[in-house]
């Protein structure tokens, strides 16, 4: 019979490893895109970098949940997500709608993998620093998001044409790419609380906002991940607008929970 400390030494070893599983299957994730990209499969990719923000959130989720957090599940997570993220969605992009620009869209699907890397380095450098409240930028899975949900939704619903769609997904990309490496604010959710007796109306908001997605994902998508990356300079500009007319500020942390839950 093993002595007890052995039987928690293999405990905690399987607590470190279920992150990382699904960190690799975040990785695993962001390699399929790439290689549906290269067969020329648009839809299975933008799926696949979907699926893969799914084992992006679970990873963190379960570190902290299970206390594992260290400096090799940080670092692997970053990779992955240059991967998934990064290089994924700048394939498919490039793909989808910018190869016939030239060295333009060369440039610009580069400015959108360099400034996602330049993002997750400086997010690991200052990590221990920043309000967990709030992502200086825009964090490379959310750009991604955008992308992918945007091929998606020109594949079911828009439909651009060969002249409107490069030069429009050129703008997008390139704002994205602006949008990491910027100095807005994004709300993280980290600390997302609810009031006492609050429970039962946002559990009937987040019913709907999931039948809508589920009745009409190739649309509904889009809007989440484009309004979320529109809320960062939407928010700065009211702020500056609200200074300039003399008015008071007022900084909404969203609810709050009177009690641990």
């Amino acid at each position: 019979m093993k002595p007890p400390f052995a039987r928690g030494n293999r405990k905690r070893q399987a607590m470190y490893l279920i992150p990382n599983l699904c960190t690799t299957g975040n990785l695993f994730c962001g390699v399929f895109a790439i290689l549906s990209v290269f067969n020329g499969q648009h839809l299975s990719a933008a799926i696949a970098i979907l699926v893969g923000m799914i084992f992006d959130m679970l990873d963190g989720k379960l570190a902290r949940l299970t206390n594992s957090t260290g400096q090799f599940g940080i670092e692997y997570d970053s990779l992955s997500d240059v991967v998934s993220f990064g290089v994924a969605p700048g394939l498919l992009i490039y793909s989808y709608a910018l190869s016939g620009q030239g060295m333009f869209g060369v440039a610009v699907m580069f400015a959108y993998v360099a400034m996602g890397a330049v993002r997750l380095a400086r997010f690991n450098a200052t990590v221990s620093n920043s309000d967990s409240k709030y992502f200086t930028g825009l964090a490379i899975p959310a750009a991604a998001g955008v992308i992918a949900s945007l091929v998606i939704f020109d594949l079911h619903i828009t439909q651009l044409g060969s002249e409107v769609k490069p030069l429009l997904i050129l703008v997008i990309t390139f704002a994205l790419a602006f949008l990491m490496v910027s100095t807005i604010k994004y709300r993280s959710f980290k600390d997302l609380k609810f009031r006492r007796g609050d429970h039962f109306t946002y559990l009937v908001w987040g019913i709907l906002a999931l039948m809508l997605i589920v009745a009409w994902p190739q649309a509904m998508l889009f809007v989440a991940f484009g309004g979320y990356a529109m809320s960062g300079p939407l928010s700065r500009v009211w702020t500056m607008v609200a200074k300039g007319a003399g008015k008071p500020v007022t900084k909404v942390d969203g609810p709050v929970l009177d009690s641990k839950e």
